[in-house]
């Protein structure tokens, strides 16, 4: 098994160099195909970073009344904090609530008459932040009954919008991908048909010798994996040279959405990796596999 192995190692390693030509044209074409692949990639990484980012925006806030007891507060934002649908609370005082209105005023370069008040008019309230937009109703739904509730701010009908909105971007941003990732199997499994073409005739003579279909098909298969793993590390370069500026656009342009940059190049690593490996296989496996069933 272990001499089959390396001679079908070696076979595959002599059938590139000795059609060099060919196999430099599949692995340029596997290597703008991953570069393709990839960097649709990067942008699936920000698009969905970016509904992540909008989908923690959406929370639920309760006005308090006024003059309620802290226990009685404290009792409400614990049994909040113990559903599974929470993620966080926090309690926003009428000072805190004062102060954010002027800061949100100043920003917006508009006059503060909160100052001519004889009493701060807004109510302490509670921010609650969801775990998933679709959990809105059963949070809002257990403060509304709650004694020391005022009111609970009514955001539904946004937030059932939201979620039709992002499951209809993830969805589509999954099919895009796909259709890419199709495009790219179909180009790379016809160049390296067209790289076996070349050798039709070599593979006609081994199966008039009596070889058999093992001792063909491995090592098309090794080598284009080869192609695959040379593709492969040749877009791993160039993302590799593009990395410090492409990760200045990613912190720049996605700043304050919640990417992680190493979890990105990961991912493009063994995505890269993987599909170079796995498309020089299927597509030199397909491509044989048509000479082998005449």
């Amino acid at each position: 098994m272990l001499s089959f192995l390396f001679f079908s190692i070696s076979r595959a390693w002599q059938g590139f160099w000795r059609n060099a030509a060919m196999s430099l044209a599949a692995t340029a074409t596997m290597t703008l195909m991953l570069l393709l692949l990839a960097g649709f990639w990067i942008i699936q990484a920000g698009f969905l970073a970016s509904l992540t980012y909008v989908e923690d925006k959406v929370g639920v806030v309760a006005d308090l009344h006024d003059n309620i007891k802290d226990a009685d507060r404290l009792d409400v934002m614990a049994r909040l904090s113990a559903m599974p649908e929470v993620r966080s609370v926090e309690y926003i005082s009428k000072d805190e609530a004062l102060q954010r209105y002027r800061e949100e005023r100043a920003a917006q370069g508009q006059d503060d008459l909160t100052s001519f008040l004889p009493t701060n008019p807004l109510p302490a309230s509670l921010e609650v932040k969801l775990r998933k937009p679709e959990d809105y109703r059963t949070v809002a739904g257990l403060l509304e009954i709650e004694p020391v509730v005022a009111k609970v701010q009514n955001i539904e009908d946004t937030t059932d919008r939201l979620v039709q909105i992002t499951t209809f971007l993830r969805t589509f941003g999954v099919l895009l991908l796909a259709v890419i990732g199709a495009i790219v199997l179909f180009i790379v499994i016809n160049t390296i048909r067209l790289a076996v073409l070349g050798r039709a005739e070599e593979i006609e003579v081994m199966r008039l010798v009596g070889a058999s279909d093992a001792f063909i098909r491995w090592p098309f298969v090794f080598e284009g994996a080869l192609v695959g793993l040379l593709g492969a590390a040749i877009s791993l370069g160039v993302l590799v040279g593009a990395a410090e500026p492409l990760s200045r656009f990613m912190v720049g342009f996605f700043q304050i959405l919640p990417i992680n940059v190493g979890s990105i190049s990961r991912d493009v690593t063994l995505l890269v990796v993987g599909a170079g490996t796995g498309l020089g296989v299927v597509g030199a496996w397909v491509s044989v596999r048509t000479y082998l069933i005449r």
